[in-house]
């Protein structure tokens, strides 16, 4: 078997391909998910049993567990899916991949779902060039789903073919019949190949071959078995390498959800495997101890066996697996922007007590829309191209999280109003959803300076001058005092304070705006600097003012609200 630094590069690339592929799924979902699609993926797992049907029967369709784990990454990376909500269907994706090895035991057939890669580009490339972002953003989920499958299908292809040539693995029959460390190894042996392979189920059918030729015993093929349930897992975690941490958190689940089970099943290995030769026996007419023509079906029967005893074993502990991954993998520091933290937990006893909640949210709104705003400053400064850039990334996905929250406590703030609420609190709530307006114009203006900035930097021969960074520093930190008066006034809702300090702080800020503006005149006319870079300036120092009305209308819609 020849394998060339030209295949080798093919697997790299082919790896790349379907990182790329789920990435642009990913992110093209989150521009496409309405609360439709989130409806009905919380209704299909509102609860684990349902969750573990839904991977069962997805995973059954598809013929792939890699395939579902991968998707079930891909919309946890969305926030389609909570992380555990999507436990029980990857618990269910380990049961639905046994019906792989029946077909394969029984038929030797398994669906290659890049057969439909293809016809799906086919069907989504044109909705690429429409004029309507949704209809490209649902271009770009199908042929990033077809790119992740075109990817896989390839990566399988693109190893050292040791299924077409198992004749290499013949000399493992030395190895067979050594009890415990027999087993361990012939479970490494199944996790190593089916990391290779990138498919259990092809791994399965390449122990199967073992059988049939006698190489090895029903025991260590079992053992083979338990290695390719964790040599899977390596699917979803390359998928979530370019995910968020709670898709990565959902990755290790799966490892650590198979891992357990593994631990579980080793300990009890040789009386399992009687139980289930037993109960084989009757179906073939022969023990797999004895005869190699009865392990296929034995194997898959241990497969099933093990995987739905596996869930059910640990289905009642999925809250504790999941606490324990999270502390595995902790959230990073920007994707702790812009989550709910109160409203999440849904509606208190009675309408008041709801409001109440609602006020810390927004509270946490402003929070972290003054974090959002900071980055800004941190971008001014910034002279290294690859840090400017990522932390302007950072600024553009905190603004489209930002909208997002701005929907989520108006819709909930529209369902505490449904209620009976008094007039005061009817008035809170008016007042609410005009605050929280505002602050998702405040991200919007954060976006709007960081694109200038952006085209400012971009630009090699013309930047922004010492002088001008300068001055945009001066009036970044007066529209950060102002956000730290609006954060004091929403907390305390003193009134009388709340309009003095609001007014003095927007005064000045309007005034050295007003400065800027004069001194801005006169550069231009004295050819100080160039138009180009003149109107970004303009555009920056001007879009701090604005956000400066946006805070102050906050503090103004607090005192409406008490008054």
């Amino acid at each position: 078997m020849n394998y060339s630094i030209l295949d080798f590069l093919t697997l790299i690339g082919s790896l790349g391909l379907f990182l790329y592929g789920m990435k642009l799924m990913s992110e093209a979902l989150q521009k496409v998910a309405g609360s439709e699609l989130r409806n009905f993926l919380a209704a299909m797992t509102s609860n684990r049993v349902m969750g573990v049907i839904t991977g069962v029967s997805i995973t059954a369709f598809i013929q792939s567990s890699s395939a579902t784990t991968v998707m079930i990454v891909s919309f946890v990376n969305a926030g389609l899916l909570t992380l555990t909500e999507s436990a029980g269907v990857i618990m269910g994706a380990n049961i639905g991949t046994t019906v792989t090895a029946w077909i394969i035991s029984i038929l030797g057939f398994k669906v290659k779902m890049s057969i439909l890669a293809y016809p799906i580009i086919g069907i989504g490339f044109p909705f690429i060039f429409s004029k309507k972002t949704r209809h490209q953003s649902w271009g770009q989920v199908l042929v990033g789903f077809a790119m992740l499958f075109i990817g896989l299908e390839s990566l399988k292809s693109s190893v050292p073919n040791i299924g077409d040539n198992p004749e290499i693995l013949e000399f493992l029959k030395n190895f067979t019949g050594g009890g415990l460390g027999s087993n361990l190894l012939f479970l490494l042996i199944g996790t190593v190949l089916t990391v290779v392979i990138q498919s259990s189920s092809a791994t399965m059918a390449l122990t199967l071959v073992m059988c049939n030729n006698g190489w090895i015993s029903f025991d260590s093929a079992a053992a083979m078995v338990l290695g390719e349930n964790i040599g899977t897992t390596i699917t979803a975690n390359l998928a979530a390498m370019v995910a968020n941490s709670t898709a990565k958190r959902a990755a290790r689940f799966h490892l650590l959800f198979n891992v357990v089970g593994v631990i579980w099943v080793l300990s009890i290995f040789p009386f399992f495997l009687r139980g289930i030769d037993s109960i084989a026996q009757p179906m073939t007419g022969k023990s797999a101890f004895v005869d190699a023509t009865a392990v296929p079906i034995a194997l898959s029967m241990f497969h099933t066996f093990f995987n739905i005893i596996n869930v059910f074993m640990q289905i009642w502990f999925v809250k504790y697996l999941v606490n324990l991954v999270k502390k595995v993998v902790p959230e990073r520091e920007d994707e702790q922007e812009f989550n709910l933290k109160y409203i999440k937990f849904g509606m208190l006893s009675t309408s008041e007590m709801s409001l109440l909640q609602a006020k810390k949210e927004i509270v946490v709104y402003a929070q972290q829309t003054r974090k959002l705003f900071r980055r800004l400053n941190t971008m001014l400064n910034e002279e290294n191209e690859r840090k400017f850039i990522k932390q302007f990334e950072k600024v553009e996905n905190g603004e489209f999280k930002s909208d997002e929250m701005e929907v989520s406590i108006a819709k909930y703030l529209t369902k505490v109003a449904e209620g009976e609420l008094s007039k005061e609190s009817s008035k809170r709530v008016s007042s609410m959803l005009s605050i929280i307006d505002e602050i998702e114009s405040m991200g919007d203006s954060c976006l709007n300076i960081a694109r200038a900035m952006s085209r400012a930097y971009s630009n090699k021969t013309d930047k922004f001058t010492p002088e001008m960074k300068e001055r945009i520093q001066k009036i970044l930190v007066l529209v950060e005092k102002a956000f730290d008066t609006m954060i004091e006034n929403l907390n305390n809702n003193n009134t009388e304070v709340t309009r003095k300090s609001a007014e003095e702080i927007e005064k000045k800020i309007d005034e050295y705006r007003n400065k800027l503006r004069r001194a801005h005149v006169r550069d231009i006319e004295s050819d100080k600097y160039s138009y180009k870079i003149g109107t970004l300036y303009k555009d920056v120092f001007s879009e701090s003012e604005k956000m400066g009305d946006y805070i102050y209308d906050v503090s103004l819609s607090i005192v409406d609200s008490t008054n």
